[in-house]
Order: structure tokens, then C-alpha cells, then sequence
């Protein structure tokens, strides 16, 4: 359908954007929310669509940028190797040289000697549009709905997601002592980073479990409202490890074809079976994306 086509050119175009931005600022600190602004799209999501679409982190096309710009400096000018490899970021000459040669395949004196005259414009241009992937089969059927908010108490988790199941079970254990834990009790994640975006100690996360309306929190359990609204809903089939491919196809095949747009609320996830009663190929995971 056109609707489909147009809208994978919208975020072509707005990827564009970013990466016009990116060149412009190669020496500045990388700013995910100012990078989000460029993209029209909501700092929640930026990243994910990005690395979906380009095939990598925008940490390493400004780490690549930069050594095409060094390369051509190296070219055009008489600069220092030396100072070329710090402002690419290098903290060694040494490490400038090996990051060079896999760039370019000849280190950075024999590159300048050759002096080839590279069209590094057209190699920025490539790189920089979304990438030209095959499109990949349905993975998951994907609906759209109407999300009611879930009062849910709350704790705060920072680092590795894959490592979060801990404060899982301590949430159970503070639940269970205090009643909660019932036939109709729901737990989700809430994730408000991309793992890509960021260091993983600065990952931040919050595990919830439904709890009445009124209830109060306490020490490190607060309580909250889950995201809520129009999403973008998968079930996942398998092992938590395996999530972060269903979000790969999301942002990647799903979301460009959809005619969506990601909204200003972070993805969450409810789990829908007890991982001490299911084998890890049995778990169900439902991903939820907030949508515009």
C-alpha cells in the first residue's frame, strides 16, 4: 500500500535529519533527547528505530564519521597524525592507528601518502541511510489497543535488563507478605532506555505488580500508574533472553510499514506465566509500544 511506502521514506527522511546533525556536531557530546528532537520522534524510542533502521548505535556512526573525517583531513591537510587521532576521539595514537586500518584497511601514514582523493561524502550518505535490510516474514501478529493505566507498586532497577528477574522476586516476596499476591494479580517492566543508547550500569528499568487503588508505597516500593493509551501489542513466545528480538522486528520491520508512530511514553512488558511453573521456551511476554 502507499501509506506504507511513504511512511519508510518519513523516517528515511528524518534518520536523514539526525544524520545531518550528527556530522555538523562530530565533536560535541552526544545528546540522545537533542538527537530525538532532529528525528521528530520521542527520546523513549529515537534510539531503537535508529539502530533498527541504520544498523548501528549512533555512538558508532559518530565514532565512524570521525575517522572519515580524519581520513579526510589526512588527504587535504598537513595535520599531525597525532592530532588527528584526539580529535577522532583517540585516546592513543596507537589505538587511532588500529581503528584506522579496519576502517580503511592501511594505516593512517600510508593512506596519506597514497593520497587517493575518496569520495567520503557518498560513504557518509550510504552509511547514514536506513539500512537497505531484506524484509523479513511476519514474526509476531501485531494489534493495536486501547491500554487501560494499571495502579501498580513499584521497584526501581538500574543496569543489565537481562538481569532484572532479582528484583523481580523481591517485589514477589514484599507482595506476598503484604497480601497482594492473587489469582488476579498482574506483573509488568517497565523500560525506559534503549540498552544501545547508553551504559548498562545507567540502564533504568522499574518491575510492577498490580496492587487496589489507594494503596500506599513504602521505603523503596512507590507506587505508580503503567503507560497507557493506544499500542502496539506482540505476545512473545520464549525465553526472556530472546525479547530483544521481537523489539528488533517492532522498530525494524513492524513500525515503518505501519502507518504508526511511536508516542511519548516508554515500552513496557506484562508477563503473562510464572517462570517457576513454565519452562523458558513457554513463557509469554507481551510487549507493549505506545503509539501516537
Amino acid at each position: 500500500m502507499p501509506i506504507k511506502t511513504t511512511t519508510r521514506e518519513q523516517y528515511a527522511k528524518r534518520l536523514d535529519k539526525v544524520a545531518l546533525y550528527l556530522a555538523d556536531h562530530l565533536d560535541d557530546t552526544l545528546d540522545i533527547h537533542r538527537l530525538a528532537e532532529e528525528a521528530h520522534l520521542s527520546p523513549y524510542h529515537f534510539h531503537r528505530v535508529y539502530v533498527a533502521m541504520v544498523g548501528e548505535t549512533v555512538a558508532e556512526t559518530a565514532k565512524r564519521l570521525r575517522l572519515q573525517r580524519a581520513a579526510l583531513k589526512l588527504i587535504t591537510t598537513a595535520s599531525p597524525v597525532a592530532k588527528l587521532a584526539g580529535e577522532a576521539g583517540y585516546a592513543s595514537v596507537q589505538a587511532f592507528h588500529r581503528a584506522f586500518r579496519a576502517a580503511h584497511g592501511i594505516p593512517p601514514g600510508a593512506f596519506r601518502k597514497r593520497g587517493e582523493e575518496l569520495d567520503l561524502a557518498a560513504g557518509i550518505a550510504r552509511g547514514l541511510h536506513p539500512s537497505q535490510r531484506k524484509p523479513e516474514p511476519d514474526m509476531y501478529q501485531v494489534t493495536i489497543q486501547d491500554v487501560p493505566a494499571r495502579h501498580v507498586a513499584a521497584m526501581e532497577y538500574r543496569g543489565d535488563y537481562t538481569q532484572i528477574g532479582p528484583t523481580f522476586e523481591r517485589l514477589s516476596i514484599w507482595a506476598a507478605g503484604k497480601g497482594l499476591m492473587g489469582p488476579d494479580t498482574r506483573m509488568f517492566g517497565i523500560y525506559y532506555d534503549d540498552p544501545a543508547s547508553m551504559p548498562t550500569a545507567q540502564l533504568r528499568a522499574d518491575a510492577c505488580v498490580t496492587v487496589p487503588e489507594g494503596f500506599k508505597g513504602e521505603g523503596a516500593v512507590k507506587v505508580e500508574e503503567t503507560p497507557s493509551g493506544k499500542c502496539a501489542v506482540i505476545v512473545h513466545t520464549g525465553p526472556y533472553s530472546e525479547l530483544h528480538r521481537a523489539y528488533d522486528w517492532l522498530y525494524r520491520e513492524w513500525l515503518p510499514k505501519s502507518g504508526e508512530a511511536p508516542g511519548d511514553q516508554p515500552c513496557f512488558e506484562e508477563y503473562l506465566n510464572d517462570p517457576r511453573q513454565v519452562p523458558p521456551s513457554k513463557l509469554e511476554t507481551a510487549i507493549r509500544i505506545p503509539l501516537k
